[in-house]
């Protein structure tokens, strides 16, 4: 996974740039031994600060090996167009060296025949080994790990299996080296340790003595909020994808996981924000399918406001009647959405952090009515003291710029201070109730719970909350 560009690191990019352009044009061959030292992240930053068209040159410059370093840590958009414009023999050369999970992530950016051109090219073994990683969604575990690890049968002795750890490590490219997985005669996964504790291991211990018997693994199609919530309980660097057989298929990393949290929120923020999640990174996404990500939530909130003046109309004499009721109607809105939006906020990372889980709805409701309650009655007070004071300063005769000299909310000012205080009691503790109790019912359904966004939730409180307040104000200031 590429990660995300960070502006200062750009000049120093500048400054490295035009010396390796020179090499090019003086000495080509130079360039991989002037470069051999510099991360592979640091490279990448300093090909997005050439011109465009140089990339490529800079890039066949390098050994196949640091080429593929590079291309794994640049902006997958740039390393999309370079793929594309390489014959598929060349790209073959160069995706061939990147981990599996990195060379599939490169491969999911181009269209369909361009990848599988490019695959066929691949040796016989990377060929079905991405093949393989291709066919998993790319947001489950599947999709996420690496066929990179190290495993070792379980009735070797620690010698022999360390052993073969250093073989492995010095024979091939192993991302995942810092847990030896233990399998059984049948290849199923029975254990693991760290290289450390192999280290640490008796001489002439059998492995499957010293190893951890109990490993925590998820299956291919698990989806990567579980990967990652595994990875934060136990503390893992890893942790094994197995079959239904228990045989283990490859491991999703840290790092991967990190990328696929992050991932996750992303999508979670667009989505609680009224809009669906954007597939590609905001700088990179093209206007239509910016416009359509945007247009359909938009839309159906909308079609809801549409509601919040339908519930006006029907209280347009109520309103006649009473003019006064018509300032109150943002503070109430507002009051109603703003809870709502906090009690969503608040239950959908609790779910995706399993705090509260579905069978939990009975107790989540039966605290946020009382929290409701609550909340509503402290901006009751406000409101009601509001009213009360600024009726008082304007008979006075103290404008103070709030309201009008000599205002006057009617003779019954004491009732539709009332009113507005009762009216945000029900409001609050109605919006609490069902900001909360929104993410349950879509999780329920089987949809994310981010869905219930917090725009969502602010229309559908926006209708109910003026229904709330005309019928309090008329069994109270309209009778």
């Amino acid at each position: 996974m590429t990660p995300p560009q960070r502006d200062e690191e750009r000049p120093i990019a500048a400054l490295l740039a035009p010396d390796i352009l020179a090499l090019l044009d003086e000495s080509p061959a130079s360039v991989a031994t002037e470069v051999e030292e510099m991360h592979p992240a640091d490279l990448a930053t300093v090909a997005e600060a050439m011109p465009r068209e140089r990339v490529p040159e800079f890039l066949l410059a390098l050994p196949a090996e640091r080429a593929a370093e590079l291309l794994s840590y640049l902006d997958e958009e740039l390393r999309a167009e370079l793929l594309e414009e390489m014959s598929p023999r060349q790209a073959a050369d160069i995706v061939v060296e990147m981990t599996p999970d990195d060379r599939v992530d490169a491969l999911e950016e181009l269209d369909d025949d361009q990848a599988q051109e490019i695959i066929d090219e691949l040796p016989e073994e990377e060929r079905a080994e991405t093949e393989q990683l291709r066919a998993y969604e790319p947001d489950t575990a599947g999709g996420l790990m690496t066929t990179e690890f190290v495993s070792v049968p379980q009735d070797i002795s620690a010698e022999a299996a360390l052993a073969a750890v250093r073989a492995a490590a010095r024979g091939e490219r192993h991302e995942a080296m810092y847990a030896i997985y233990i399998t059984d005669a049948a290849g199923r996964l029975t254990g693991v340790l760290s290289l450390r504790e192999l280290l640490a291991a008796p001489e002439g211990a059998r492995l499957g003595d010293v190893a951890w018997s109990e490993v925590q693994t998820v299956q291919p199609t698990a989806d990567r909020e579980t990967v990652t919530r595994i990875v934060q309980d136990y503390d893992l660097v890893a942790v094994p994808v197995v079959n239904t057989l228990g045989r283990i298929l490859g491991v999703v990393t840290v790092d991967d996981a990190f990328d696929a949290a992050q991932e996750e929120a992303t999508e979670d923020a667009q989505k609680f924000g009224g809009m669906e999640a954007l597939d590609e990174p905001y700088s990179q996404i093209g206007f239509w399918n910016m416009f359509k990500k945007r247009a359909g939530w938009l839309s159906l909130l909308f079609v809801g406001e549409m509601f919040t003046a339908t519930a006006l109309g029907a209280y347009q004499k109520e309103i006649d009647r009473a003019t006064v009721l018509a300032i109150f109607l943002p503070l109430i809105v507002s009051s109603g959405g703003n809870s709502g939006s906090q009690g969503t906020s608040l239950l959908i990372r609790a779910l995706a952090l399993r705090e509260v889980r579905l069978a939990d709805w009975w107790r989540v409701a039966a605290r946020e009515i009382a929290t409701g309650l609550a909340l509503g009655s402290l901006l009751a007070v406000i409101g009601f003291a509001r009213i009360e004071a600024w009726q008082w300063m304007a008979f006075k005769g103290w404008s103070l710029g709030i309201l009008p000299l000599g205002h006057d909310y009617g003779p019954n000012y004491h009732m539709v201070a009332l009113t507005v205080a009762l009216s945000l009691v029900g409001v609050v503790t109605f919006g609490t109730l069902v900001g909360s109790m929104l993410p349950f019912a879509m999780r329920r359904l089987g949809f994310d719970p981010a869905s219930a966004s917090a725009p969502f939730v602010a229309t559908l409180v926006d209708v109910t909350g003026l229904i709330i307040y005309f019928q309090v104000a008329l069994h109270l200031l309209l009778r």
